[in-house]
C-alpha cells in the first residue's frame, strides 16, 4: 500500500519470517518496513535505516517541516526503508509474557536474516545500510552474516565491541556515567541537594506514578540515561526542579527508559552485547561502590535485576529475564569475516559516547579492513537526531572516499 505525505512517498511492506530461521518451517511473525521516497525518487537505491535499542522501533516520518532531520540529506541519494525491527512497532509485538526460548530469537543476527528475506521479496540485488546505536550493532552483524548484499554501511554511535567481555562493556559505561555526573553537578550545583531531598522522600514515603507503580529513588535515578545526550543535562534539570508530587513531576518521572512501551529494550538490553557469553547480570556486577556512596548519582544504561520489580509492566517479565541472564549466546560476528571485509564503512565515533565506549570502536575499526572512522567531539550519542544533516553527509563523503 503506497500512501503520500507533503513532498514524500510511503509504501509500506509486510513479510512473514520464522521465528527461528534456522526453522524455517516452524512459528511465522510479522515483519513490518516503510518505504521513504520523493515522488520522483522511488526508482533510487535503497538505503535500510536500523533503529538504535534494542526494542524500539523506526522512525516515523512527518513531511512539513520534513523529519527526522537526516532524512532530506538521504532521499537526495537513497529511497529509504524504516525497518521495524521484529518485536517492535507494526511488527508481531513483543510484550514480555513471552517465554524464553521465545524471545532468544530476538537479536540482531536474527534482525539481520529478517532483512536479508525483506530483501528478496524486494528483488533487490544489494543495499546500503545505515545504523545508530544498537544499529550499528545489526549493520555489523549484516557484514558478517551477508556481506555480499551490502553496497556500503553507514553507521552513528553504533560501532560494536567485537570479542570483548560484557563486563568490559558495562565496566566502561559506569566510568562515563561517573564522569557525567560529576559534570552535571558542577553545571547544576543547586541541583545536588534536591536530588538528594528527592531521595529521601522517595526513600520514607511510598510515591505512586500515573500508572499506580510506586517511584522508589532507585528508579528515578534512572533518569540519568538523559545524561548521554546533547541536551540531555537540561531536559535532567528541568524535572528536578518541578515541585516533587506534582502531576508534571510525577509525569516526567514516569517510564526514562521506555520499558513500558519498549520491554524489549530491558529484557534483551544485555544480551545484544553477548558475542558468545553469558551476561549474568553484568551491569549489576559491576556497578561500582561510589554510586552507593553517592545517592544522587544517576544510573544509565544499565539493565539492573530490580528493574523487573519497581516496573510493574516487567512484572510478567521477571522470571524470563533471570533466565535469559543465564544463556549463553551464540556470537554475533564473525571476525574471520570482518577481517576479510570489502564493503565499503563509515562510522561516526564519539570520544565521550557514555553508551557505547569510543576505545572498543576503535578497535573494532582497526579490526575492519575498508572501514572509515570518523572519531569526533563534536556530538553525543544522538547525534544523528541532533545534527543528522552533517553527519550523514560526512560519512557518505567517507565511504565515496571524497573525505
Amino acid at each position: 500500500m503506497s500512501y503520500s505525505l507533503p513532498g514524500l512517498v510511503m509504501t509500506d511492506h509486510e513479510l512473514q519470517v520464522p521465528l527461528d530461521h534456522a526453522n524455517p518451517d516452524g512459528e511465522q511473525i510479522k515483519v513490518f518496513a516503510r518505504e521513504i521516497a520523493e515522488p520522483d525518487g522511488r526508482d533510487k537505491p535503497f538505503l535500510v535505516f536500523f533503529q538504535g535499542g534494542p526494542g524500539f522501533e523506526a522512525f516515523r516520518p512527518v513531511g512539513n517541516p520534513r523529519g527526522p532531520g537526516y532524512l532530506d540529506r538521504a532521499l537526495q541519494e537513497f529511497r529509504v526503508l524504516a525497518l521495524d525491527q521484529r518485536g517492535t512497532g507494526r511488527s508481531t509485538p513483543v510484550d514480555g509474557t513471552e517465554s524464553a526460548d521465545y524471545l532468544k530469537h530476538f537479536r540482531a543476527d536474527s534482525i539481520v536474516r529478517d532483512a536479508e528475506l525483506l530483501r528478496e521479496q524486494l528483488s533487490v540485488k544489494r543495499w546500503s545500510i545505515l545504523g545508530q546505536s544498537f544499529g550499528g550493532f545489526c549493520a555489523f552483524a549484516y557484514l558478517s552474516l551477508a556481506p555480499d548484499s551490502l553496497r556500503e554501511a553507514l553507521v552513528t554511535g553504533g560501532t560494536p565491541p567485537i570479542g570483548r567481555p560484557v563486563d568490559d562493556v558495562y565496566s566502561a559505561t559506569w566510568a562515563r556515567m561517573a564522569e557525567r555526573n560529576r559534570r552535571y553537578y558542577a553545571r547544576f550545583p543547586q541541583d545536588r541537594a534536591r536530588m538528594l531531598d528527592i531521595v529521601a522522600r522517595l526513600d520514607a514515603d511510598v510515591v505512586r506514578l500515573p500508572g499506580l507503580d510506586r517511584l522508589t529513588s532507585r528508579r528515578f535515578r534512572t533518569h540519568g540515561n538523559k545524561l548521554g545526550m546533547s541536551d540531555g543535562a537540561e531536559a535532567l534539570h528541568y524535572i528536578l526542579e518541578l515541585p516533587f508530587g506534582s502531576p508534571a513531576f510525577l509525569h516526567d518521572a514516569s517510564d526514562e527508559l521506555g520499558i513500558a512501551r519498549n520491554p524489549i529494550y530491558a529484557i534483551l538490553h544485555e544480551a545484544c552485547y553477548a558475542d558468545g557469553t553469558v551476561t549474568n547480570w553484568s551491569a549489576a556486577r559491576t556497578r561500582p561502590a561510589e554510586f552507593d556512596e553517592h545517592p544522587e548519582w544517576f544510573t544509565g544504561e544499565h539493565i539492573l535485576p530490580w528493574l523487573f520489580d519497581d516496573y510493574g509492566a516487567l512484572s510478567t517479565a521477571r522470571e524470563v529475564a533471570h533466565e535469559l541472564a543465564m544463556v549463553e549466546w551464540p556470537r554475533l560476528y564473525d571476525e574471520d569475516v570482518l577481517r576479510a571485509n570489502t564493503v565499503p564503512i563509515a562510522a561516526a565515533i564519539y570520544t565521550e559516547d557514555p553508551y557505547v565506549e569510543r576505545r572498543f570502536s576503535e578497535e573494532t575499526a582497526a579490526l575492519v579492513p575498508g572501514m572509515h572512522a570518523w572519531v569526533t567531539s563534536e556530538y553525543d550519542h544522538n547525534g544523528l537526531r541532533a545534527d543528522g544533516e552533517r553527519i550523514l553527509s560526512r560519512l557518505i563523503d567517507l565511504v565515496r572516499g571524497r573525505a
